[in-house]
């Protein structure tokens, strides 16, 4: 209790600010922008999201460096009761759950495609062999682990899965609310496919996500939930697997491949 106490009454700030921050953006609500490519739906977590950045060390300073880190250590505490919540839905919706099995389970293998596009992406920015470490996965806690455990914590490979990791701390969330909004407005998904797609193995985006399609499904947003949370979980756990044993073999060897000719394109372009 004494040690709560000294945390609280020295981290006063970040909690005052974050209870200011969800009051104020959660009595404005969700906003819906029509942006050509379809209807934008920006949920009150993601303005939450900007905000919090906007007040870091980086710009307005209102919170140091400790305080910034004491913020992303209380992400896994805010989406506990998230957490439970689907935890619940899904023993209420088991059958569901059980009739999609095969999908869940299959969806991870679908995950390898983004290499064939995003690694041509980084070889072409000049990454070397830090696309490799970029580009085989989504890059959450498992797959820095399983990179560093690989590579070792100074290799190229796994400063480029840390660099991927860093990003999608900062503005995965954002980016998943934005994706899935321009997604499900094309109207070619059926809403618990999207649901499903959107546990990518981070609790965030997940939840970043499947709250977005629940705001512009709500006929389905129990399902889509269950949905997403189940995926989220069987990526975790399968995500290892086929990444130590499929994606990192098969990023590595289109390395092989495509850096060679692509450093040449790149000269030949004068590109630096």
């Amino acid at each position: 209790m004494t040690f709560i106490k000294s945390v609280v009454r020295k981290y006063w700030k970040v909690y005052v600010v974050a209870v200011v921050i969800s009051i104020i953006l959660d009595s404005i609500g969700t906003l819906s922008f029509n942006i050509g490519l379809g209807t934008l739906t920006i949920l009150p977590m993601v303005f939450a999201t900007i905000v919090g950045g906007l007040l870091g060390p980086d710009t307005l300073k209102l919170f140091d460096l400790k305080e910034s880190k004491l913020g992303g250590s209380l992400v896994l505490v805010a989406l506990a009761p998230f957490m439970a919540k689907m935890g619940v839905s899904a023993g209420a919706n088991l059958s569901k759950l059980v009739e999609v099995g095969p999908a869940l389970i299959l969806q991870e293998f679908g995950n390898l495609a983004t290499i064939v596009i995003s690694l041509p992406l980084a070889l072409l920015l000049g990454l070397k062999r830090e696309s490799i470490g970029a580009c085989y996965s989504i890059n959450r806690d498992s797959n820095l682990g399983l990179t560093t455990d690989i590579y070792g914590p100074d290799a190229p490979e796994t400063k480029g899965t840390f660099a991927v990791y860093i990003v999608g701390s900062v503005i995965g969330t954002i980016f998943m609310s934005l994706f899935v909004n321009i997604v499900a407005s094309w109207g070619i998904f059926h809403p618990l496919a999207l649901g499903m797609a959107s546990g990518i193995g981070s609790g965030s985006m997940m939840s970043a996500g499947a709250g977005t399609l629940g705001t512009i499904y709500p006929e389905f947003s129990d399902q889509i939930l269950v949905l997403g949370g189940a995926s989220d979980m069987l990526t975790g756990i399968t995500g290892i697997y086929i990444g130590t044993f499929i994606a990192l073999p098969i990023t590595t060897k289109l390395y092989k491949i495509l850096e060679p000719k692509l450093e040449h394109f790149r000269k030949k372009k004068g590109v630096a």
